[in-house]
């Protein structure tokens, strides 16, 4: 009877996140295209409602939710479910859009989709050779040999979205990194941009001119075809004085300077209202905000490097150990184990809703700038692979933050994988995204001024 009680609980919330996910889908992703794919929609909104339910089951390890023979059933079927979805799913049915936007290909489409996740396969199980991951005492498709796998895909896309994000959170929110934009500046530039437009209207006009001098002399119709007539054209000059040729390409060039002058111009008014914005209330929030995420960035770079350096991993979850290092340096009486349970829900809770949140913000932001009415089912797929990878991940990687007790079922159901291998990979990869955006925001930032200077 507990056991249908617990099922009930957890179908009804996998309804919700389902219904989320299709909403996000139909408001978010397509809400500008007629033309959808229902099956499209279904498999991004199951992967979003079982990625969901296993964070959700997290929570419900920490705080006691349900029978432990219940969570272990149903960490089981979604772990199956969007491993299912994953491996062969997904990729099957990008293949099979693939395939349907290539005409050559749409009457053997069935057959060719095959043969793409067949492809898919191949680099998928070999991406196991180079990693220490393979378990010999597993099956071919056993939950440990897919897993691993996955694993190593969202791991590495996991660290470099933290590593991007540690270092571009306190660029974005602290005032500092602001530069000092007044209004004489923008009317400089708005001045200079006038002037741009002015000339290019002037050139074009005697272009115009030009074309009807030479349309009533009949020149236009008596002018010869062919190579020959091309490189006339290209080297004759107008009477008058006129080189075409000469003013067009000045024209172009003006053209180009416009568009960066346009583009300079908006940079300059963002930037003016970011200043405006950083002396309210809330800006002022912001910019504390990135003082902390400079001080957390900078730890965890430094931590990231201990343990590359010293190859080593935590045994105790963060929460645990901070709380018994502050206790014991006070000397006060404490309820380790007691509190660590409710921080550690806390603390796991926030990741699990920042991770989503941000994930969803990226993916809606990747959709808008490379979808098209053709390609967006195999966008729309795609990002649901990378979704559900990364998820799978992000439970790989909380483990850890979880105090030893409640890890019990989710190393039961994720078997003998090697836990250690996950985390020191995502501290090199941390390490090189964090390191790189930090020389790329650098170069950026010096690089700005001095080309606003130039203008």
């Amino acid at each position: 009877m507990s056991f249908l009680i617990d099922s009930s609980i957890m179908f009804t919330s996998q309804v919700l996140f389902f219904g989320f996910g299709w909403l996000f889908f139909m408001r978010k992703l397509f809400k500008d295209y007629e033309v959808r794919q229902y099956v499209v929609q279904v498999i991004f909104s199951v992967t979003f409602a079982f990625s969901c339910t296993m964070f959700e089951l997290i929570i419900f390890e920490i705080l006691g939710v349900l029978n432990s023979s219940s969570r272990y059933f149903h960490w089981k079927l979604n772990l199956c479910v969007i491993l299912l979805i994953l491996v062969f799913m997904v990729p099957f049915y990008i293949g099979y859009f693939v395939v349907s936007n290539i005409r050559l290909l749409r009457r053997q489409k069935l057959l060719f989709a095959c043969v793409v996740w067949l492809t898919f396969m191949y680099f998928f199980w070999k991406l196991g050779d180079p990693f220490p991951i393979l378990s010999p005492k597993h099956g071919i498709l056993s939950i440990e040999q897919l897993i691993s796998r996955v694993g190593v895909i969202g791991v590495t896309l996991m660290a470099l979205l933290s590593g991007f994000g540690a270092v571009n959170c306190p660029y974005t929110y602290m005032s500092y990194f602001l530069r000092n934009v007044t209004d004489a500046d923008i009317l400089a530039l708005e001045r200079r941009l006038l002037q741009t437009m002015d000339m290019i209207v002037s050139k074009k006009k005697r272009i115009a001119v030009a074309h009807r001098t030479m349309f009533q002399r009949g020149e236009v119709q008596n002018r010869p075809t062919g190579f020959w007539g091309m490189i006339k054209s290209v080297t004759t000059s107008v009477p008058g004085g006129e080189n075409l040729s000469l003013i067009q390409q000045e024209v172009d060039a003006l053209e180009e300077l416009s568009r960066q002058l346009f583009l300079e111009t908006a940079d300059l008014h963002a930037t003016k209202e970011r200043i405006e914005y950083s002396k309210t209330f809330q800006g002022k929030y912001f910019n504390f905000l990135g003082y902390f995420f400079s001080i957390y960035c900078v730890w965890k770079i430094f931590m990231a490097t201990i343990n590359i350096v010293f190859d080593r991993v935590g045994k105790t979850d963060p929460v645990t150990r901070g709380i018994e290092i502050t206790v014991n340096y006070l000397g006060i009486q404490f309820d380790v184990k007691f509190w660590s349970q409710h921080i550690s829900f806390i603390l796991v809770g926030i990741i699990i809703v920042t991770s989503i949140r941000g994930l969803l913000i990226t993916l809606t932001k990747f959709f808008y700038a490379i979808s098209s009415s053709k390609s967006s089912n195999v966008i729309v797929l795609l990002l649901a692979q990378i979704m559900g990878m990364y998820f799978v991940s992000s439970v790989l990687l909380i483990r850890m933050s979880m105090p030893p007790e409640y890890r019990i079922i989710i190393t039961e159901v994720l078997g003998e994988l090697q836990f250690n291998f996950y985390h020191r990979w995502f501290d090199v990869i941390f390490l090189v995204s964090a390191l790189s955006s930090i020389l790329f925001l650098y170069l950026a930032h010096k690089q700005a001024p001095e080309k606003h200077m130039a203008l």
